[in-house]
């Protein structure tokens, strides 16, 4: 995982590069480094630099034993439509051509999310090959601070604007099932959010 200045998916034969480096110093070949790999769900379908990072995984030379995709899949590029940003029916589908597997999981189910990642973990250490998390979810506020996304997308925007936040919901069901104090939520979630602040 290595920071990345550009949203155009520019990282992704680097850190394939720097995984393969790390491997090669040391002792136990593909498992001494994992690269993983968070993309744009418009990015991991239009941009030609995953497809090339795809194919450059298949050969020998070049192969870090599977690499782990995440898409921060947000269903909506540039406050377009998915039907009107990519030409298949999913985001993922470039992996098919790659014959890499995917798994769709709901962001808002966190429990599924973490079983997700396990299981990609799981898959890569054991059969040393690629593998896509979509990770399904909304984007709350726009694509930056002067985009706003109701102008485009209202119907959506109608519904997230009453759709509580991930916090929101693990916290009430923390609550219900009596391992946190209902008073004890807000607090949290204003401690989240601060912490977000400052690391900016």
């Amino acid at each position: 995982l290595l920071p990345n200045a550009s949203h155009l998916e520019l990282v992704n034969p680097v850190v394939s590069g720097a995984a393969k480096a790390l491997q090669q110093e040391g002792e136990s070949g593909v498992t001494d480094a994992l690269g993983l790999l968070i993309h744009g769900d418009a990015g991991f379908a239009g941009e030609g630099v995953v497809a090339e990072t795809l194919n450059l995984a298949k050969l020998s030379g070049y192969s870090t034993g599977g690499s782990l995709h995440v898409i921060l899949n947000n269903q909506i590029a540039f406050t377009t439509d998915p039907k009107d940003t990519f030409g298949t029916c999913y985001t993922t589908d470039l992996a098919r051509g790659f014959d890499i597997p995917v798994i769709h999981v709901n962001a808002d189910d966190l429990k599924s999310c973490l079983s997700v990642a396990r299981f990609a973990f799981a898959y890569r250490q054991r059969f040393h090959k690629d593998i896509v998390v979509d990770l399904v979810g909304y984007r709350r506020y726009g694509h930056n601070e002067g985009d706003e996304p109701s102008f485009t997308q209202p119907s959506m925007y109608t519904l997230i604007a009453d759709h509580l936040t991930l916090a929101t919901q693990w916290g009430q069901h923390l609550s219900d099932a009596g391992q946190i104090n209902p008073e004890d939520i807000d607090g949290m979630v204003k401690d989240v959010a601060n912490n977000l602040e400052e690391a900016k």
